[in-house]
């Protein structure tokens, strides 16, 4: 993965190759192989496009990490060896799946109501614009365990920042504060606006609301990118691009 934008590590991920984070950092090694683990911001690493998880049976999954930049080795633990599995995702089709049974229904279903106790919520968000700006439109696929929520909504006439941002508000409306929530997405700059104290030049109406939503709550953010064939992420994709299409959208189905 990439650190702070011009440095290269090795990051303790899961098969899916999302970053597994603890307290908000994770893992890394800046050497294939060094035994030496540090811990860095999941904030300040980015996924590298086409980069693929490996499997790396020297890594001490019980060892007690330093801070990344600490320049301190990490000292070793009888802990146990295991490394920690992965979360389990249902199902998720990509763009081949056909959107014909799900929008054909025509109308705009209530919004999910997602328990207050539970697991991670994982969630795909994404937004896209023909023209930019132009007409707009949203995509969301929500993951609560063995439910599967999603999300085709029309935004009329805007830009493709908007969207992106709007699909990240619609994840937190329906969320509860109570629970813990991923959201992936492919914008660089709604991660940044959001996560990384980027100051906005537009839209700051949208991103205060937005803060509002994400203040008091254990929410982060996951670099995904985009068209590269990330199932939950082409899926999001593709209802967004269907809002557009259609001139509207279904709101909230659950499947």
């Amino acid at each position: 993965m990439r650190f702070r934008q011009d440095t290269t590590v090795f990051a303790r991920c899961d098969v899916k190759g999302s970053p597994i984070a603890r307290g908000g950092r994770v893992d890394i090694r800046y050497n294939r192989g060094d035994p030496r683990l540090y811990r860095a911001s999941v904030a300040n690493l980015n996924a590298i496009p086409d980069a693929v998880p490996f499997d790396d049976p020297t890594v001490d999954a019980g060892a007690t990490d330093t801070t990344s930049g600490s320049g301190k080795a990490a000292p070793r633990t009888t802990a146990s060896k295991t490394a920690p599995k992965p979360t389990r995702l249902p199902s998720i089709p990509g763009k081949t799946e056909a959107l014909a049974p799900v929008l054909a229904k025509g109308h705009e279903s209530h919004p999910p109501k997602i328990a207050k106790d539970g697991g991670l919520v994982i969630a795909y968000a994404d937004g896209a614009c023909t023209g930019n700006p132009g007409p707009s439109g949203l995509g969301v696929l929500l993951l609560d365990g063995d439910h599967r929520h999603e999300l085709s909504e029309s935004l009329g006439h805007g830009t493709n920042n908007i969207a992106e941002l709007t699909a990240i508000l619609r994840v937190l409306e329906v969320v509860p504060r109570e629970r813990r929530v991923e959201i992936r997405t492919d914008s660089q700059y709604a991660i940044g606006i959001l996560s990384k104290g980027w100051k906005p030049k537009a839209n700051t109406e949208l991103v205060a609301e937005i803060k509002d939503e994400l203040r008091g709550r254990e929410a982060r953010f996951v670099y995904v990118p985009g068209h590269a064939g990330v199932a939950g992420n082409e899926r999001a994709d593709a209802l967004a691009r269907a809002s557009i299409d259609r001139g509207g959208g279904t709101g909230w189905v659950t499947r």
